[in-house]
């Protein structure tokens, strides 16, 4: 005789294993879909990312080329201010030789350099050299170097009266100061002046 109840039993459970494989089943591949999907946003936040970072690695490259350049353009630049000096400086120890002042051909020696200069000059401009103007202006210390003060009370305080060596501007940046001779007061002519201005005051009648 067969025992119904295990019978029964039985098939509850064999109800019970398939329901639980077939959840299961269900559920995996929920799951399998679910990260799928994550994996596609993962890979795609990856991927920029990496682009991003490629795209800031280019351009700080570029930067470091640029820079490199400027640096090695800026010290060229730099070094070559000698030329113009000794151009300068030699002009100015031929006009002062005794020896060569009789010479016939002096002046046009002297022309040849100035055009040498000229064109060097010329270079530098474009080559975005610049040299720092001083006639007449207020003493910057952004751009120039006090050597020297010249008492002058025809002329506001602080303004140049003497450019000793010429300044040089590489684009925005200083490549040297130049170097200058710069007006002031006289202390004494201005006490003077003041103790003038009071004994007038006094002499004016009320």
């Amino acid at each position: 005789m067969i025992d119904n109840s295990k019978k029964n039993d039985s098939t509850h459970k064999e109800a019970k294993e398939n329901f639980k494989d077939t959840s299961n089943e269900s559920f995996k591949g929920e799951l399998k879909e679910k990260t799928l999907e994550e994996r596609l946003k993962d890979t795609e936040e990856k991927l920029l990312r990496s682009l991003a970072e490629i795209e800031n690695q280019r351009r700080r490259f570029e930067k470091e080329i640029k820079d490199a350049f400027e640096f090695g353009s800026y010290n060229f630049a730099k070094e070559s201010l000698a030329i113009v000096d000794n151009l300068g400086r030699a002009k100015l120890a031929i006009k002062n030789d005794d020896k060569l002042k009789i010479n016939k051909d002096l002046n046009k020696f002297l022309e040849n350099i100035t055009i040498i200069e000229k064109d060097l000059i010329s270079i530098f401009e474009k080559n975005k050299i610049k040299k720092i103007e001083t006639k007449n202006k207020k003493f910057d210390p952004n751009f120039h170097q006090a050597m020297s003060e010249i008492e002058d009370d025809k002329i506001d305080s602080g303004t140049i009266l003497q450019e000793i060596q010429a300044g040089y501007m590489f684009g925005e940046r200083l490549l040297r100061p130049a170097l200058v001779g710069v007006s002031k007061k006289n202390v004494q002519n201005n006490e003077k002046n003041k103790e003038n201005s009071l004994v007038d005051e006094k002499k004016t009648p009320i």
